[in-house]
């Protein structure tokens, strides 16, 4: 199982894309984005304990904007696996699975697997009970998961944390309509700050799909 490093894209380092980012027109300012940029700090400093706290502060401050949506308008815009792509985005922001397209149309399989078994087994009215599960669930449970891994991996659009959203979605969780596209938002809005923080790292987060890996001789 090949190893994926943090701030990698398959044997490309985020420094080998140092002078490609040096030829841009800096967004905020060049003391400001260069104070920020990770391979710097990388350089001077351990590697582990300067990914260790990107990933402690962005994370936090990512996912306490969530829950504070969820506090302010009373909706689900904080769920479980948002945990889960917080730390794709902010742990390993260049692999294929980290990229918007993946995050978008993962979970979005998910959540269209999850209530697709929850109509089969006629369950979109039936609440949770994590303590009395019926077969009915556990066949909702099982087509939810299988159809969201199996159309990723056709796809090509790998984004393990959908695994759990479907998950969510079949035991019941959520399970409207309303909720869903809430669901949804909450992606958007998280990948957003992804792209946004990533980017003021000075680390070449992509725009929609991953980034292409280089060919090897």
């Amino acid at each position: 199982m090949a190893d994926v490093r943090p701030f990698e894209r398959g044997s490309e380092a985020v420094s080998d894309a140092g002078p490609r980012r040096s030829r841009r027109r800096p967004l905020f300012g060049g003391e400001l984005l260069h104070s920020l940029q990770l391979p710097m700090l990388t350089r001077r400093y351990n590697e582990r304990r300067v990914v260790a706290a990107y990933v402690f502060v962005n994370s936090g401050l990512a996912i306490g904007v969530m829950a504070a949506l969820a506090l302010a308008t009373n909706q689900p815009f904080a769920f479980p696996s948002l945990g889960p792509t917080a730390f794709l985005l902010f742990y390993q922001p260049l692999a294929p699975n980290a990229a918007p397209r993946s995050c978008f149309f993962g979970h979005l399989i998910g959540v269209l697997a999850g209530y697709l078994s929850l109509v089969v087994f006629g369950l979109t009215d039936v609440p949770p009970d994590l303590e009395a599960f019926t077969a009915a669930r556990v066949g909702a449970l099982a087509l939810s998961l299988a159809l969201t891994l199996s159309l990723m991996a056709w796809l090509d659009i790998p984004h393990a944390p959908a695994g759990a959203t479907t998950l969510i979605v079949s035991i019941g969780i959520l399970r409207t309509p309303e909720q869903l596209a809430i669901l949804m938002l909450a992606v958007v809005l998280l990948t957003a700050q992804g792209y946004v923080i990533n980017r003021l790292a000075g680390l070449p987060y992509p725009r929609w799909a991953p980034r292409l890996q280089p060919t090897k001789p």
